[in-house]
């Protein structure tokens, strides 16, 4: 047993009691862990998730720092070398992610958030869903720079089948979590988990990436270089809320072995192949023809590649057998460590603090 701890200041003495500082510790837990009145990080049981914090908090960036000139004029411009093609990107983009955003802040906010009880895992995902507000911030900025129409957007999200039904599919693991329900019971143990896996491996984790590829793309050829900016930007924090989902997720297994039965696993693999059909449909309608550097094929073996390495991070199975990347120029473009000043044309840092993280290959 830990001894007491003895302060004196003066002729003032101060006894702490060790033993409540190991009970506060032990207590904690993904969820079940001890409860509290207070919101107190320490003592820390999690370092990962403060790291991810600090991490995304160094990461921090404004959607108006971004200049959106030249996008403006290519938008505009009719001269041939912006095409037909390469604006449904783009409008696909701000149709899909102006709505998936704040589906995926909310559930983490009104669901994940309320749920787990350690104070340094609600500061993360504090954290998480506020870099969702800054995305959607970024995609009102983007719609208000083009002139696009707002109502399109909405219209896009309504009435654009394959938006319709990927919305449907994570939404569908929200069902029943905005209420209390028993988390001692391992039925809502894995309900839970599920939720954090859809959220984090299959959307943000996979879905996503077939949008991010193409703008990226675009933005490879020298096309719509502002929102390509913001699009680095959001995907290198994506993979911060991929990561913590993932840690969450493998937290909660290892702290509840009872989740882990193999009808779980398998259930898990399934939701992905779900998520993997939906992503293909999309991108044929994001790709109803090919566009320079641009094929539907080479981004459903893009998003199978993806897939699996999700899978392989929670430790379940590969869908398919050694799916290749086409796309490896994407590790290179989101090493975004250093960034072209906008007016002066010199190499400056984009950050808040510290050392800014770029996403390695094996995150893509």
């Amino acid at each position: 047993m830990a001894a007491d701890i003895e302060i004196r200041i003066g002729e003032r003495r101060f006894m702490l009691d060790s033993a409540k500082a190991d009970e506060a510790i032990h207590g904690k837990a993904v969820i079940n862990g001890r409860q509290t009145p207070h919101f107190n990080i320490l003592p820390l049981k999690y370092p990962w998730a403060y790291e991810l914090y600090r991490n995304m908090k160094a990461n921090h960036w404004e959607p108006e720092d971004i200049p959106m000139g030249r996008d403006i004029e290519q938008w505009r411009s009719a001269d041939g070398s912006i095409t037909d093609i390469d604006r449904w990107i783009i409008r696909m983009g701000v149709g899909y992610f102006s709505a998936a955003e704040g589906i995926v802040g909310d559930n983490i906010l009104h669901v994940i958030r309320e749920k787990v009880t350690a104070s340094e895992l609600k500061l993360v995902l504090g954290r998480h869903a506020h870099e969702e507000n800054i995305h959607a911030d970024s995609l009102l900025y983007m719609v208000s720079s083009l002139g696009l129409n707002p109502h399109e957007c909405e219209a896009m999200f309504e009435d654009i089948a394959t938006i319709r039904r990927k919305n449907e599919f994570v939404e569908s693991v929200t069902q029943g979590m905005r209420r209390d329900i028993d988390l001692s019971e391992t039925p809502s143990k894995q309900k839970f988990a599920k939720n954090m896996f859809v959220f984090g491996q299959c959307m943000e984790g996979t879905q996503f990436y077939g949008l991010f590829g193409m703008v990226l793309s675009l933005y490879r050829q020298n096309k719509f270089p502002g929102i390509g900016q913001m699009f680095r930007y959001t995907l290198r924090d994506e993979s911060n809320h991929i990561e913590l989902l993932r840690q969450l997720f493998n937290t909660l297994v290892q702290e509840n072995p009872d989740v882990w039965t193999e009808q779980f696993r398998e259930e898990c693999r399934q939701l992905m192949a779900t998520a993997v059909e939906l992503e293909k449909e999309f991108i044929s309608d994001c790709l109803p023809v090919s566009a320079l550097g641009l094929s539907k094929e080479d981004f459903h073996l893009y998003i199978e590649y993806i897939a699996n390495r999700r899978l392989e991070g929670v430790n379940l199975a590969p869908l398919s057998v050694d799916a290749p990347n086409p796309f490896p120029w994407l590790a290179e473009m989101m090493d975004i460590k250093k960034e072209q000043n906008f007016f002066e044309g010199r190499v400056t840092e984009y950050q808040k603090a510290s050392s800014l993280r770029s996403v390695e290959d094996d995150e893509l």
